[in-house]
């Protein structure tokens, strides 16, 4: 398929393009899109009907194939039909099956690291969770289109994922409460009414082990049932001593469609981690081999447990309006425990004082949405009109064992011959707590089409957030509740300069998901931006350029013996995004990333432990002025082997609101190598830091290092 897709490209055949905003610019984004776009038939022939987009045109929809390119013409969002990206008012960038397998990316993190405006890895290999920040601000997680709001800190598998989608900016509008930093929204394997299978061994750095099976196929000879199974599983260590890194991921789909108008998916997976975090980084003094660690082998876990259910069905009219419903049900039990250092500039000697932090969970979430889209043409007029109704309840039940004291309140430890003590005799119960946030959505857009040419966008949503709180904090009992009445609205305008050219200029709004008693953290952005889709070449390039600014900012802040929320006021950033993805050739492709982020604290105080001191004109933490990354693949012709490398660079940082310390800028290779050693089996083998570059990525009560050099080899067989 890719290779049909390619001669096209060079044959300069004019690919079938919508001329109308996609569907990205709509809440739709939270749906399952699917049942509308012009379909291949089980004899092969193409189906008559409308592709799925704001304004109904009447035209062939060719989507992406995401295991067999890196670029990606169309954009999905949680969706089954493709909408073109060149007529997005916004930046956006998508990473397909194909590239995450090209760079062996199995985390987020690495899944994101090649993309522009967003840095990653500022915890080095001590995140317990997925840490990335877009445009300086953090940034919201969907799934198929639902947020995973408290999912949010469980680490994705990229394995059960066709791409990944990257929302640059505020997005409230779209999405709901979300941070304004953008959205990142995983794609999850579907079934597909065709047999396919995928099976894989690895072996690597840390003792890495690891398997992997992905398959599927048609139930029935009509073929109006198909399923897919994809399954992982991961035994290893980390890079650090008295480590473990075990993954275990399941993932089963069954899709039925009756006819081309109706279909119902039904998607049930299970993940569960068992990991040790470090020791909360490494000393100051001096520069430590990654390998060290300074936790207690006996304390520091960490396990996850989720299951999860998503339903989606999808049922057009055929008369102009299509019907979308949406279904998730989620179950996660999340433990921790973590002793960590506490250093400090003016320590001597080689005794390093330790603390530790703690925390057992359950939740439950449900999230699900009903959403009528109906579309018409009216002479030179295209006409989207969009209306749903979303709920979302998520119950947490918790206990956090957190203590702080001077002088450790467990045994330090000597550095520089480490004898462990063993977990804390007792731990301090810091609160417990049980929430329950519940969320009704209500949202409208329009979209019009005038004569192929400008593209209006407009957008409003309405969420009524029901917050209740209570439990036990440091020994005083509680019980809290609150409310929050937010509205947001987006505009967009487009203009196709030509077939190849779009620009557009747009205005969104944001609002973080709040918490009891505090402020809601709402942003708004400006944006123009610019996109080529050269015919003659399967290759995408964009340009934008922003002011995000971000109110009623809150920070958490260690003061003494607790953690306080403190509000810093307002925050802003103006910076510049460029992205390029093309495959210039059948044997070479080519992804490369710019960012420039200029940001500023415009109004805001902090506590610094004896007084409160003004941060205006400071700049954010772990955000830096440049970014830049370039990801190379070449395959030798007729030789059936490839190679890849890759450079990022991230400029240096500050690591503290009150711009004290600073990273240093840093640039990290990859390397790749792919050879078909027997027809269908492929032996790759991938290297993340190929020079084992040491620096500093952040800074707390002790110093984070970037992860080291990793090798992983890979058997895989396809059929």
């Amino acid at each position: 398929m890719a290779d049909h897709k390619n001669t096209q490209r060079a044959s300069g055949t004019r690919w079938p393009r919508t001329t109308t905003a996609l569907m990205c610019c709509t809440p739709l984004v939270v749906v399952s899109m699917s049942g509308t776009a012009q379909e291949t038939g089980s004899d092969g022939e193409e189906q008559e009907g409308y592709r799925l987009a704001p304004i109904i045109v009447n035209a062939q929809a060719i989507a992406d194939d995401n295991a067999n390119t890196t670029v990606a013409q169309e954009l999905w969002v949680g969706g089954k039909v493709a909408t073109s990206i060149l007529d997005t008012p916004a930046s956006v960038s998508v990473i397909t099956e194909k590239e995450m397998e090209q760079r062996d990316a199995n985390t987020t993190e690495e899944v994101l690291q090649y993309t522009p405006g967003v840095v990653t890895g500022y915890y080095g290999s001590d995140d317990r969770n997925d840490y990335f920040q877009i445009r300086g601000f953090q940034a919201t997680t969907y799934r198929d289109g639902m947020t995973l709001g408290s999912m949010r800190d469980v680490r994705e598998e990229p394995y059960a994922y066709e791409r990944v989608e990257v929302l640059r900016g505020a997005n409230s509008t779209l999405f709901g409460p979300a941070d304004p930093g953008g959205s990142v929204n995983f794609v999850s394997k579907r079934p597909r009414f065709e047999s396919f299978g995928e099976g894989y061994v690895a072996y690597g750095s840390s003792d890495h082990k690891e398997a992997g099976l992905d398959v599927g196929d048609t139930l029935n000879a009509s073929e109006t049932l198909a399923y897919r199974f994809t399954g992982k599983i991961k035994d290893s260590e980390r890079e650090y001593e008295y480590s473990r890194d075990d993954d275990e991921f399941f993932m089963g789909g069954l899709t039925w469609k009756p006819t081309n108008y109706t279909s119902a998916t039904l998607i049930l997976d299970y993940l569960n981690r068992d990991n040790t975090p470090n020791s909360g980084g490494y000393p100051f003094d001096r520069e430590y081999d990654r390998s060290q660690f300074f936790g207690e082998p006996d304390y520091n876990f960490h396990d996850v447990e989720r299951t999860s259910m998503t339903g989606q069905l999808t049922h057009d009219f055929d008369n102009g309006l299509t019907l979308y419903g949406n279904l998730r049900y989620s179950d996660l039990t999340d433990d921790y425990g973590y002793v960590y250092l506490t250093d400090n500039e003016a320590r001597v000697g080689t005794a390093v004082e330790r603390n530790y932090i703690g925390a057992d969970s359950e939740v439950q979430e449900l999230i699900g949405n009903t959403i009528l889209q109906y579309d018409a043409r009216f002479d030179w007029v295209d006409s989207s009109t969009l209306a749903g109704v979303e709920y979302r309840d998520a119950s947490t039940e918790g206990t956090t064992y957190y203590e702080y004291v001077e002088g450790g309140s467990v045994p330090s430890i000597d550095v520089s011959s480490p004898v462990y003590s063993g977990a804390p005799d007792s731990l301090n119960v810091y609160k417990i707590d049980e929430r329950d946030y519940k969320t009704k959505s209500v949202f409208l857009q329009q979209n019009l089409s005038f004569s192929d040419k400008y593209i209006v966008t407009m957008g409003a949503r309405n969420d009524s957030l029901d917050l209740a709180s209570k439990g036990i904090d440091r020994g005083t009992a509680f019980d809290d509740s609150d409310d929050f009445l937010e509205t947001s609205v987006r505009g967009a305008l487009t203009y196709r300069i030509t077939e190849e050219v779009s620009s557009y200029i747009s205005y969104v709004e944001s609002v973080a998901p709040p918490e009891i008693g505090v402020t809601p953290e709402r942003g708004e952005q400006y944006e123009i931006g610019v996109k080529y889709a050269p015919f003659g070449m399967n290759a995408l390039f964009s340009a934008a350029i922003y002011d995000l600014t971000k109110e009623n900012v809150t920070i958490s802040v260690v003061q003494g013996t607790n953690i306080e929320q403190q509000t810093v006021g307002e925050s802003r950033v103006r910076g510049l995004d460029l992205e390029a993805k093309a495959e210039l050739t059948d044997n070479l492709s080519l992804t490369g990333g710019y960012s420039y982020m200029d940001s500023e604290v415009e109004r805001g105080t902090l506590w610094n432990g004896a007084t409160y001191v003004g941060i205006e004109g400071n700049e954010f933490t772990t955000t830096p002025k440049h970014t830049a990354s370039l990801w190379g693949y070449y395959t030798l012709p007729d030789m059936d082997m490839s190679f890849g490398l890759g450079a990022r660079y991230t400029g240096s940082y500050y690591f503290d609101a009150f711009n004290t310390s600073k990273s240093d800028a840093a640039t990290l290779f990859d390397a790749a190598f792919s050879y078909e050693f027997i027809q269908n089996t492929d032996l790759t083998i991938n290297v993340s830091n190929l020079l084992d570059e040491q620096h500093v990525v952040g800074s707390a009560t002790s110093n984070y290092y970037n992860p080291g050099r990793e090798i992983v080899a890979k058997v895989s067989y396809r059929w």
